[in-house]
């Protein structure tokens, strides 16, 4: 029965991928590469004619992937006057380099950035051999699933957001499908893994609801980040409502954490009931209630911590100008972050009793029909 899940499962996503291919553009794209840097000068300067300074490095690079590799070239790496912004490069260090390929064959290539992937390559993989490691079983299902998350969301939720579809019922069925699709791999089909996917679905929705209804009173315009206004300037020239755009970070950010919750609770009270199957609907209720307040506490500190610590270079920034709590909070930045993160939190303390009180009363049925069919 697992296995035909688990196949089931692959065969749905693999499938989707005829419903969510992305439109081809018309317009030329860079090729974007990687470069092994052989030598690099000092920084050096140069007056032009209009009398500004430039800053640049002379740097040989080998190209070591696409079309050119093993072509070394020589490039002028221009530095601006901000050296947070500037790609110093020094030899031995791998950068990526973008190639533009003009019609009479000759190349214009400059160095973009650093090369990064691979250190992100290396703790993905430690992450995921620990997760093996330590959870065995467990941990391979795990894998499994936050595969299947991943795909969910590169290929169907922003490819189909792309387009303009309607962020609100969109999100809502990707949280619902990413939940039961984990909840079923990691726990198995079964009252436990059906009672944390309503409690989570639950708390989910009560978050974004929440979260929208506020943001709409509070004139939130979601436009409150630099990404968020790039995306009015994109060659696809998509009408967002950046209001459901909020939306479906609220329903995305809190998922993760209010699975925890409803796993948790439910795996419990299943414990607890395993332990003592004479309790009552009303005691398994209370169990459930008993670890829920514990585990209340740290989560909905996991919410707050996360998104304070993305703002704390803004945070510091309002500290350091004096700025009155009454103007902080009244910006727009601060007032979505702030919704955000306690909607989120409103939808995993009440992911706690709906958890619990689903499962106690799924326990209390199956128990019925267990003793219905021994009689």
């Amino acid at each position: 029965m697992k296995k035909l899940l688990y196949v089931t499962v692959l065969l749905i996503f693999i499938l989707s991928l005829n419903f969510v291919h992305s439109e081809s553009l018309n317009e030329p794209k860079m090729d974007m590469e990687t470069g092994l840097v052989l030598e690099a000068s000092e920084i050096k300067e140069n007056t032009n004619s209009e009398g500004f300074v430039e800053k640049f490095q002379e740097v040989k690079v080998k190209i070591i992937s696409g079309k050119y590799k093993n072509k070394i070239v020589d490039i002028e790496n221009h530095q601006s006057d901000n050296d947070f912004y500037n790609i110093v490069a020094k030899k031995g260090d791998k950068v990526v380099i973008s190639i533009e390929e003009f019609e009479d064959g000759n190349l214009s290539i400059n160095i973009t950035d650093y090369f990064r992937q691979n250190y992100i390559v290396y703790l993905s993989i430690i992450f995921i051999l620990l997760i093996i490691v330590i959870g065995r079983k467990k941990g391979l299902k795990a894998v499994l699933s936050l595969g299947i998350t991943m795909f969910a969301i590169l290929k169907i939720l922003l490819p189909m957001l792309l387009k303009g579809r309607n962020p609100i019922p969109l999100t809502i069925l990707i949280s619902i499908g990413i939940t039961v699709i984990t909840m079923f791999i990691i726990s198995g089909i079964n009252s436990k893994s059906i009672a944390a996917i309503l409690g989570t679905s639950g708390g989910v929705l009560i978050a974004g609801v929440i979260a929208y209804y506020i943001g709409t009173k509070a004139k939130l315009t979601g436009l409150s980040s630099e990404e968020a206004m790039m995306l009015t300037y994109i060659p696809q020239e998509v009408n967002f409502n950046f209001n459901s755009l909020l939306f479906s970070g609220i329903i995305l950010g809190s998922l993760g954490a209010v699975m925890d919750v409803g796993i948790s609770i439910s795996s419990s009270i299943e414990e607890v009931y395993n332990a003592n199957k004479k309790l009552t609907r009303k005691e398994l209720f209370s169990a459930g209630m008993n670890v829920g307040k514990d585990v209340m506490g740290t989560m909905t500190n996991t919410l707050i911590l996360a998104y304070t610590g993305s703002s704390i270079p803004l945070l510091l920034l309002f500290m350091a100008y004096e700025t009155s709590l009454m103007k902080v909070l009244n910006l727009d930045i601060i007032a979505t972050e702030v919704i955000r993160s306690i909607s989120g939190s409103i939808g995993l303390v009440l992911t706690i009793p709906l958890t619990a009180f689903i499962s106690s009363i799924l326990i209390k049925r199956r128990e019925k029909k267990e003793t219905d069919n021994i009689i």
